[in-house]
């Protein structure tokens, strides 16, 4: 059965082991993930802050200095090493390139894209230059978010769509996922 706002494919992993967040810049995936992780009593890991504290600098530096393959490059790297239990992951908006990144997610954890229209994520992006958003050169924010959108939607084991929903609220639908 779906609820508004809630798509769901095969359940994933058992929910005392990790819950993935998934999904476009802006969608709201470490705010979320915060919330979720103190409901959980679970830890929190955010793979952009590993990088940018393993690598001494931040994602738009390394865009800036060795270009967004690097930057996808290292993102997955940091992912194939994530050996966690009870925690929400919130990844970077392009670990779905990545297909070795996302089999190993998928192995330790319950995927769950958080969905939100094109326009809503443009609302909630200011800084697109400055961000650390890996693309390529001279591709359009919106090309970038189709061409995510189809990766989202292949590796997602549960899609939340509710662009009206608080962080609470998004929050308790992926625990209620999970205690189904």
């Amino acid at each position: 059965m779906e609820s508004e706002g809630v798509s769901k494919r095969a359940a994933g992993p058992p929910p005392d082991r990790n819950i993935t967040l998934i999904g476009m810049p802006g969608a709201g995936k470490s705010t979320v993930g915060v919330v979720l992780a103190k409901k959980l009593s679970f830890a929190f890991v955010d793979t952009d802050i590993l990088i940018q504290a393993r690598q001494g600098r931040s994602l738009q530096h390394i865009l800036d200095t060795d270009g967004y393959k690097v930057l996808r490059h290292i993102e997955e790297e940091e992912i194939l090493q994530l050996e966690v239990v009870n925690s929400v992951i919130a990844t970077g908006g392009s670990a779905v390139y990545s297909h070795k990144a996302m089999e190993h997610l998928q192995r330790i954890s319950t995927l769950v894209f958080l969905d939100l229209p094109y326009a809503e994520i443009c609302r909630r992006i200011h800084d697109f230059e400055s961000r650390g958003i890996a693309c390529a050169p001279q591709q359009s924010f919106e090309e970038l978010y189709a061409e995510r959108l189809l990766l989202y939607r292949k590796y997602a084991n549960l899609t939340l769509n509710n662009p009206t929903a608080t962080q609470d609220e998004v929050a308790d639908s992926i625990i209620a996922y999970l205690q189904r």
